[in-house]
């Protein structure tokens, strides 16, 4: 898959991540959350938390599912990540947690479907 290709189905999973967390009760706040250290995917909201959220997305599995694809450096990243948006819009201390969404797509039948990791990180 092409870089471009790569770029169209993360955005696509990340609009499917969205529309699933917004169906499940969340208040979508941010997407794509950018700063000097990098990128927030979904910034959200449940029941007062602050819900960060990572999404991954794959079409085929054959080099790792999404949840593996979250390294210890990603979860670093993710961490400082957190801090630096609570820090930026002063909601220091606020709760928050960082979930990961991994959404399969199958490319044949265009269908997709969630599998949404609460408190995939420890903050």
């Amino acid at each position: 898959m092409t870089k471009d290709g790569r770029r169209r189905t993360g955005q696509r999973g990340e609009t499917i991540a969205a529309t699933w967390l917004q169906r499940h009760g969340y208040r979508i706040l941010e997407r794509n959350w950018r700063c000097p250290i990098g990128e927030l995917d979904i910034v959200a909201e449940e029941q007062g938390v602050i819900v960060f959220v990572e999404v991954r997305t794959r079409t085929t599995v054959r080099l790792g599912t999404p949840e593996e694809s979250v390294d210890a450096r990603k979860r670093d990243k993710l961490r400082h990540l957190a801090l630096w948006y609570l820090a930026v819009r002063h909601w220091e201390p606020r709760t928050y947690r960082i979930d990961l969404c991994a959404v399969y797509l199958d490319q044949t039948s265009q269908r997709a479907h969630v599998v949404h990791l609460p408190h995939a990180v420890e903050g």
